[in-house]
């Protein structure tokens, strides 16, 4: 009795139970949604950690951002998983708390300056405030710190023998998942300038519209649209005209605004005016390879003679542009536009995106452009990024993780259906051995009695 009692003393309440799964669903999903929000792009991390430590004032750690964009999100998948199976009960909200024991103070220090308007915590897929970020970080702490008191008393998934198999699992879906991001392009855009957008010039054009025509009838002048011009055989004179300020012209809907100068001037509309479009884009001019010019020429001459027009895109300033063109002996024209829009368009350094009607069609970067295509006067520049496929390879990256930890988990679970079958034929061989047992009890009694009364038989 007394252990009967002990046990019911040392369960949990299913409500604290029911309270911890919920748990590590909440804290460990939103880990895992921002791990792979940060996985998918690790060039937009890499900006996003560049723009911290230059904040912060450590421009000697600028050279880590890479490093620091591939392992953060690989530390949070690893971290949510662990979360969500159960696995690490006690280590990993340690490791969550030991994270928001960073977070918490830095979030705070960014909601009341506002030194970097965009967490980034979630990617470009969800934008948060940075008050926001800060009670989401509140919350995730209190969700930590409830699990480390009570997480470990609910069992989880997988047993402490295999743990370790689903951490791994984790880093190499992470890795498959942020290679193609960096060598290609995100396998899954968030950002505002994905295929199918139609760009158009952010500048606002004027037109017949906006200018006003005086004319005078009676000693009484009046304003006319191109329009509603009067007629001057009516009694009406022509005095002046005079210019309103234009109205930008209607976006359409789907499409984005592109601010792109020419020394100065507006060169948005000239740069679109051609059917076929490729861009040249280096959101870091100064950082870019000698060694990629004869890559970038070679593409120049390409696409001139099917049709396209090439432009260069940067944010550079005149004098690194002129040291560029001389060093590369550059044909295409170099246009400036804003930082943001071309790390926003493409990812790379340099990266290209080809237009047609304006729309944009395929982007990469330079790199996974193969020499072959460029060579080949079979392979159509509009085509260079077909071959890139990202949802059927998404597909088959989150397929082989799940099977990956179903066999895991058939691994470690095994003995749990194999045992009551050994234990059911173990205990009907007891059973059988019983009965045999028994019936050779029984013959031996029957020998023993007719032993016993032979004698007396005998002496009758």
């Amino acid at each position: 009795m007394s252990n009967n009692n002990d046990n019911r003393d040392q369960s949990m309440p299913w409500v604290v139970t029911a309270v911890v799964l919920l748990m590590r669903l909440v804290v460990g999903a939103t880990f895992i949604f921002s791990g792979f929000a940060k996985a998918v792009d690790p060039w937009g991390t890499c900006y996003k950690v560049t723009e911290y430590l230059l904040t912060l004032g450590w421009d000697s750690m600028a050279g880590q951002a890479l490093l620091i964009a591939f392992a953060l999100p690989a530390v949070e998948l690893m971290l949510g998983v662990a979360i969500v199976v159960g696995a690490y009960r006690r280590s990993a909200p340690v490791g969550v708390l030991i994270m928001m024991a960073v977070m918490l103070p830095l979030t705070l220090w960014l909601a009341t300056t506002n030194a970097v308007p965009d967490c980034g915590c979630f990617g470009d897929a969800i934008v948060l405030t940075n008050w926001a970020t800060f009670g989401k970080n509140l919350l995730l702490t209190m969700g930590a710190l409830f699990l480390l008191c009570f997480g470990r008393k609910v069992p989880g998934v997988f047993g402490p023998a295999v743990q370790w198999m689903v951490m791994a699992a984790t880093f190499a879906a992470t890795m498959a998942i942020a290679l193609p991001g960096y060598f290609t392009q995100p396998l899954i855009d968030f950002r505002p300038f994905k295929l199918g957008t139609r760009l158009v010039s952010a500048q606002p054009s004027t037109s017949d519209q906006d200018y006003l025509f005086i004319y005078e009838k009676d000693g009484r002048q009046q304003e006319f649209t191109i329009d509603s011009v009067p007629d001057e055989a009516d009694g009406w004179t022509f005095v002046d005209r005079r210019e309103v300020p234009g109205k930008p012209s209607p976006v359409t809907t789907g499409a984005r605004a592109i601010a792109v100068t020419d020394h100065g001037a507006d060169a948005a509309d000239d740069m679109l005016a051609a059917d076929s479009v490729m861009l040249i884009l280096f959101p870091d001019l100064p950082q870019v390879s000698i060694a990629s010019t004869f890559v970038i020429n070679e593409l120049t001459d390409k696409a001139r003679r099917q049709g396209a027009q090439v432009y260069g895109l940067t944010s550079a300033t005149d004098g690194q542009i002129a040291e560029w063109t001389d060093i590369s002996m550059a044909s295409y024209p170099m246009l400036v536009a804003d930082d943001s829009d071309i790390k926003m368009m493409a990812r790379g350094n340099p990266a290209v995106v080809y237009l047609h009607n304006d729309t944009i069609r395929w982007k990469r970067t330079l790199g996974s452009i193969s020499a072959e295509g460029i060579h080949s006067p079979e392979v159509d520049v509009s085509h260079m990024g077909d071959d890139m496929k990202p949802a059927p390879y998404m597909r088959r990256v989150a397929m082989a993780y799940v099977l990956a930890l179903l066999a895991i988990l058939v691994l470690n679970r095994t003995h749990l259906l194999v045992r009551p079958l050994f234990a059911r034929k173990l205990r009907k061989s007891g059973a059988s051995a019983d009965c045999s047992e028994s019936g050779a009890s029984s013959s031996s009694s029957a020998s023993s009695e007719a032993s016993e009364s032979s004698p007396s038989n005998d002496t009758e």
